[in-house]
């Protein structure tokens, strides 16, 4: 059931498959604030709840012991196994043994007892350490001998990377190890420590260097020796002659195979009960005899080595080189990425690839053999199961999680059937648009308006977006979690220009008519509405964690029905007695800047950005991020009017009793208001919370008081008047819903709630999105990370033009030409991609190629007039068929694609921006954009590629050429499916996370260190080893082991962290980027020189790549490579780095920063090592200067540099009267010797930590007190606005605020 692969070679304590969200920086904060509320909401007291966590976790991780296992043929071995684990798990660590792994049907054994394969080793009975447990081989059946022939398949393709490129099986790329010369742990191939710096060649290829404007795309994918495959057999596929015929049955024949090895000897082989043996079958004779001699073996490995010796010498070797690469190399990902290049790969036979593509592969991996998945009862059944204590949740949420991640597997297989025209539909007498199907038990529907049903909202524009809202609100209530209410796994997948929604089926649901089963809500939008008390009670429950208010509307007869969701929201009892809702497209509030309402007026700070816009649909809502943000701003503002009048109260009254404490709160409670931002980081705003509580509560009595709460509560739109609770009513304003007269005030309330909230969105989110991008707190380095950026703050993307044209009016432009640049390629790529959407869907299969190359040359290729190739006339059938009406959705036989010219689509694309977007791109063609906004064309050819599933063969293409275009459709390779599913959380795992971190800001290292393994061990539970959040804690836990003095440890985690990376996010992803310099940082550290170089270059070349040479982390990379570089003496390359950083640091940090003075001083030391004295004085004093006017004469780092500028005028004082002696003398001069020293690797590294924003601290404890008071002292400063220079973002906030340049 679980595939617990490697254990014994990996690290993790389990493996298994699993999936994805990014945690950016660390942090994710935002991302899963709503869940920790819901638990809180949830659970009562979630204090209470973390004591006895602690207690629970020591209850499962019972000790481990040895077994003995004892395999045919083999020596003895022990392994280490818990006792939870299933016996099942030990056979997984057995098949990927190298000695072991050809064997698939076998049986363990303890005292002749077999071993049930479900069972957990603590049930079974003597079975202790020191255990032995036989390896018996057992007979085989067709199931095992099909199972016998995949395992050995997948070994021999194990090194092969083009699962990868095809994007299945949840394989994906790895490039770390190519730039590591293998592993850097023990058992690394190089482990030369010491001094490395004779045979280090450190010069970068001409295309990594500053300034360099070539963009090669080849370097992206490094060739890899290993992956030249050693050739073990030819061919191995099924024969010709299966299934066997009855009397062969009789004879114990399962199937027959047909070999050819790499000594060309075809043979035929018969898989039977016994074993594999040969048969004397040829290609046109049937003789299924056992040849002589038959070589009868119980694996085809060994039946293979005795008749190849080519066979058995590679196949070795295979295993060995196989065994040798990190775990994280292979393990599946969870959720499947693509890669959007590869390389031009071989197609060769495959049996087992042929087999899966012609039967549906449903029987063969799943519990119940021969059945299809009943998804919706597994979906559901894991939701049921108990959650009382921490292993039942571990088990619970290990279970939801993986049902997920296969169900989203699945649910992607389907669509790209549906859409490639292999399904059935079950209306197929409808036109294409309006079909639906079922696959795999999973029902699929197209994104297109069908029945008019979205004819109110915006026809097909609405009926794209209502799947994705959808898929929101579904991954809204699975948050929440309420007992007894189910929602359906959701899926939605864009593959070749249609949007494909694939869910779980309601039991019995599709026997009934949708009329008599709707027994919550309404089907039409709010003409007939009915109400359930079940239903109520049940989202009565998920109304606070969702701020959904319970509301009344009426119905066509009048009649008032009570509701606790929107109307679209249906509640259907299932066949199987549960309580589903489903059509949660409209679970959050609408957007009210882009649904103009006639006779509303919107808030003057919305007006001011020329809201409300007409949009596409009217099914615009807002974030669920931008909810909460907004409540927690009011609740901040509550607090201060509660306080303040409370305040003036006692003051009147003139209570001596409170008056000590009251003034200290209040003005921690004005900090937020000021800066209107709300952080979690004021000091003392919790305890003002608090206090604020108690103190309502204590005056509870006193009318007064009473009074002073109600125009709080009324001021800030609350629900209640004695408490604060803001909900939203999300059925204002939608049309065709009526309220009964009695709420007219109440709907009155929530208008102008709606209304605050969006006004919130422009004037509150917007501009502290641009306040961070200013002080690099967020530095979005591609489109992905951006569009991130933009949600953790709840604002939709749809306001990208409105971002854009904040920055144009920012005074502080140029220091935000970076994010605005990254905001313009998305703009762009993201019109593209409308474009392209409906381009496609007017493309037969077979001119695909052509089509996309075509689409490529018009939107990135100088060359003016791209011309489509149509596909050749021979193919094209004269007579057309008028017969076929199951087309693919909409596959007309249609070229009008191949009218498509640069200047046409760069004038759809210039609409696009101004209908969609607002905004006004001025640009007619690539070329124009390029030049104006500083673009490359490798980066647009990236963004369109990921946003629209295309992979391109990866070689170097010529955009600017005026004479051919830059694609042909041979550059095609394939078109992926872009998928998006809800992404189940391991909450326990992290809670943990989070007070790990807490501790860590505290200054508390080890027991933040305890707390993160802790989390680590949970993650793995519930995810197995591949997921996202495991690289954000693996990164935490290296930087950890790094500050705390364990290098090797360091290493050993960021390497994980950055394998876990290229494989979960993408080889090029920003997070990528920035663990390859965390780990080349730890190489260095270690003494292992020339490989955190090549990291380094490494990282630059991506970063080149995904964002190019102008951006504030290229900064942090230049400065890091030229401290490496100065280390190892290449002082002129050293300078081409640091100096190239001093721009950017000058450019994006204001010329008076601290970062800009760090930068002169590391280009002086250069200077100085290369004796040119009057340079490095120079930039010395340049830096001397900005310490003094930043920190004052006194300030240590000011007189550090005083003393090193009394130094270099020393020393250049000393070279001089060297020359002039010289001169005067002659060759007989008398010289003193000047000291030239190279740098020490220490001091190197030293530099290295402070631009890293690493510390290592002194730990007494008294030292610890006044670091903590400093911490908050400058967080405070920061709320106000004060402080002037924030550092390197990171995970780890501590150390980052402590003033270190």
């Amino acid at each position: 059931m679980v595939n617990k692969d490697m254990l014994a070679a990996s690290s993790c304590p389990s493996e298994r498959h699993c999936a994805d969200t990014a945690m950016v920086n660390g942090g994710g904060a935002h991302e899963h604030t709503e869940e920790a509320e819901s638990k809180q909401d949830g659970n009562g007291e979630a204090d209470g709840e973390e004591e006895s966590t602690e207690q629970e976790v020591i209850v499962i991780q019972d000790t481990g012991f040895t077994v003995k296992i004892q395999a045919p043929g083999t020596e003895p071995f022990d392994l280490q196994v818990s006792p939870q684990e299933m016996v099942q798990e030990i056979h997984q660590v057995l098949m990927d043994r190298e000695d072991t792994c050809h064997r698939t049907c076998f049986s363990l054994q303890l005292d002749g007892n077999v071993l049930d394969n479900f069972a957990e080793l603590k049930s079974i009975e003597g079975l202790q350490e020191g255990s032995l447990l036989k390896v018996v081989e057992e007979p085989y059946t067709v199931r095992e001998a099909r199972i016998h022939v995949r395992h050995i398949r997948d070994l021999l393709k194990s090194l092969d990377p083009s699962d990868a490129y095809n994007g299945v099986d949840c394989n994906s790329l790895s490039f770390l190890s190519i730039f590591t010369d293998g592993d850097l742990g023990d058992s690394g191939k190089r482990k030369k420590k010491g001094n490395e710096l004779e045979q280090i060649d450190c010069t970068p290829p001409e295309h990594i260097l500053p300034g360099s404007k070539e963009r090669p795309l080849v370097p992206l994918q490094p060739q890899n020796k290993d992956w030249k495959p050693m050739q073990c057999l030819k061919v191995l596929t099924m024969s010709g002659w299966n299934p066997p015929p009855g009397n062969r049955k009789m004879h114990g024949d399962l199937m027959y195979l047909y070999l050819v090895t790499v000594e060309e000897r075809h043979v035929s082989v018969t898989a039977s009960t016994r074993g594999f043996y040969l048969n004397q079958s040829t290609t046109y004779t049937f003789n299924p005899k056992p040849a002589n001699p038959s070589f009868l073996s119980h694996s085809l490995v060994e039946l293979l080595s005795q008749i190849s010796p080519a066979f058995k010498k590679n196949f070795t070797a295979l295993q060995k080189k196989r065994v040798q690469r990190h775990p994280f190399e292979r393990i599946a990902t969870p959720f499947q990425v693509y890669s959007w290049t590869a390389p031009q790969v071989d197609h060769a036979m495959d049996c087992v690839r042929a087999e899966d593509a012609y039967t549906s592969r449903l029987g063969y991996e799943e519990h119940i053999p021969g059945q299809t998945r009943d998804w919706n009862e597994e979906l559901q059944t894991t939701r049921e199961l108990p959650r009382k204590n921490l292993p039942e949740r571990l088990l619970r949420e290990r279970a939801i999680f993986k049902v997920h991640s296969d169900f989203a597997a699945a649910a992607t297989r389907g669509a790209m059937a549906v859409i490639d025209g292999n399904v059935m539909a079950i209306n197929p007498g409808e036109e294409t648009r309006m079909q639906m199907f079922i696959w795999n038990n999973i029902f699929f529907s197209l994104g297109f308006d069908v029945r008019d049903h979205y004819r109110e909202l915006g026809g097909d524009a609405a009926a794209h977006a209502a799947p994705t809202n959808d898929l929101n609100g579904v991954r809204a209530y699975g948050a929440v979690d309420v007992e007894g209410l189910y929602t359906l796994g959701t899926v939605v997948v864009d593959y070749r220009g249609y949007r494909v929604t694939a869910q779980s089926i309601i039991p019995g649901i599709l026997e009934r008519e949708q009329e008599q089963s709707v027994i919550y809500g309404s089907i039409d939008f709010g003409k007939t509405v009915v109400s359930h008390s079940k239903y109520l009670e049940l989202l009565e429950k998920t109304s606070r964690p969702l701020k959904v208010q319970r509301h009344k509307v009426l119905n066509e007869k009048n009649d008032v029905a009570e509701l606790c969701s929107s109307v679209e929201c249906k509640g259907i009892i299932g066949n199987d007695g549960r309580h589903y809702i489903l059509d949660l497209l409209r679970t959050f509030p609408p957007d009210l800047n882009f649904l103009p309402v006639d006779g509303e007026e919107l808030p003057p700070e919305s007006q001011r950005y020329g809201f409300p816009r007409q949009h596409r649909h009217r099914l615009a809502c807002l974030r669920q991020e931008l909810i909460e943000a907004f409540v927690e701003h009011r609740w901040v503002y509550l607090l201060f009017m509660k306080m303040a009048a409370l305040q003036l109260m006692q003051q009147k009254a003139n209570k001596d009793s409170n008056k000590t404490d009251l003034p200290a709160i209040t003005e921690a409670s004005e900090i937020p208001l000021e800066g209107k931002e709300l952080d979690e980081s004021i000091p003392g705003l919790a305890q003002a919370k608090e206090l604020a509580e108690t103190l309502v509560a204590e005056d509870g009595s006193d009318p007064k008081s009473r009074e002073v709460v109600l125009n709080a509560c009324k001021a800030v739109g609350s629900i209640s008047n004695t408490s604060f609770d803001i909900r939203f009513n999300p059925d204002i304003f939608s049309p065709g819903v009526r309220f009964p007269e009695e709420s007219t005030e109440d709907v009155q309330k929530q208008k102008q709630l709606l209304k605050d909230a969006a006004a919130f969105l422009v004037s509150g989110q917007v501009p502290s999105l641009i306040k961070d991008c200013l002080d690099h707190s967020t530095l979005p380095m591609d489109g992905a990370t951006l569009t991130e950026a933009l949600h953790q703050r709840g604002i939709n993307v749809r306001y990208l033009g409105t971002v854009l044209e904040f920055v144009e009016k920012t005074p502080a432009k140029a220091q935000l030409e970076h994010f605005y640049r990254i905001g313009i390629c998305e703009l762009i790529t993201r019109c593209a991609k409308h474009i392209f959407k409906t381009y496609l869907q007017g493309v037969e299969l077979s001119a695909l190629s052509a089509a996309v190359s075509h689409f490529l040359n018009c939107f990135l290729s100088s060359f003016p007039d791209a011309v489509a190739h149509l596909p050749a006339d021979e193919l094209v059938s004269r007579r057309k068929s008028r017969r076929r009406r199951n087309r693919v959705p909409g596959g007309g036989d249609n070229t009008a694609w191949a009218s498509l010219t640069p200047s046409e689509l760069w004038k759809n694309i210039a609409s696009e921006a101004q209908n969609y977007y607002h905004f006004t791109l001025h640009c007619e063609s690539v070329d124009q954009v390029v030049e104006k906004y500083g673009f490359q064309k490798i980066t647009l050819l990236r963004e369109i590629s990921i946003k629209t599933g295309i992979q391109i063969l990866i070689k170097e293409y010529n955009f600017d050429s005026r004479h051919k275009p830059a694609f042909t459709e041979e550059d095609i390779l394939n078109i992926f499916p872009v998928v998006k599913h809800v992404n189940p959380k391991a909450s326990d795992a992290f809670h943990f996370f989070q007070s790990g971190q807490a501790k860590v800001q505290q200054g508390f290292l080890k027991e933040g260190c305890e707390l993160i393994n802790e989390a680590l061990n949970l993650f793995n539970n519930v995810y197995g080893a591949m997921h996202v959040e495991i690289c954000a804690c693996l990164r935490l836990l290296a930087r950890l082991n790094y500050i705390m003095g364990d290098h090797a440890e360091a290493l050993s985690n960021q390497q994980k962290a950055v394998l876990m990376s290229e494989r979960v996010l993408g080889i090029e992803h920003p997070n990528t980027i920035q663990e390859y310099m965390h780990l080349a940082l730890y190489c260095f550290a270690n003494g292992q020189l020339s490989t955190a170089l090549k990291l380094l270059y490494r990282a630059r070349y991506l970063m080149l790549m995904v964002c190019g040479e102008d951006h504030p982390e290229m900064a942090l990379l230049d400065s890091n490579i030229g401290l490496v570089l100065h280390g190892v003496m290449e002082y002129d390359l050293s300078l081409r780095f640091l100096e190239n950083a001093l721009t950017i640091n000058t450019k994006y940090h204001g010329a008076r920063s601290l970062k800009v003075a760090l930068s002169h001083h590391l280009v002086a030391r250069v200077y100085e090592s290369k004796a040119e004295f009057r340079s490095a004085l120079q930039h010395e004093k340049e830096g001397y200067t900005i310490y003094k006017n930043q920190m004052g004469e006194a300030h240590e780092k000011t007189k550090e540099s005083s003393e090193y500028l009394k130094y270099l005028t020393q020393q250049a004082v000393a070279l001089q009267r060297t020359m002039n002696e010289i001169y005067k003398n002659g060759s007989n001069a008398s010289i003193m010797p000047l000291k030239f020293t190279a740098p020490s690797m220490a001091s190197v590294l030293e530099q290295l930590n402070i631009i890293n924003g690493i510390i290592f601290i002194p730990l007494s404890q008294k030292d610890l007190e006044n670091l903590k008071a400093e911490v908050q002292r400058r967080q405070q400063l920061q709320e106000l606005g004060k402080s002037e220079e924030p550092s390197e973002d990171s995970p780890l906030e501590l150390e980052d605020k402590i003033p270190i340049d």
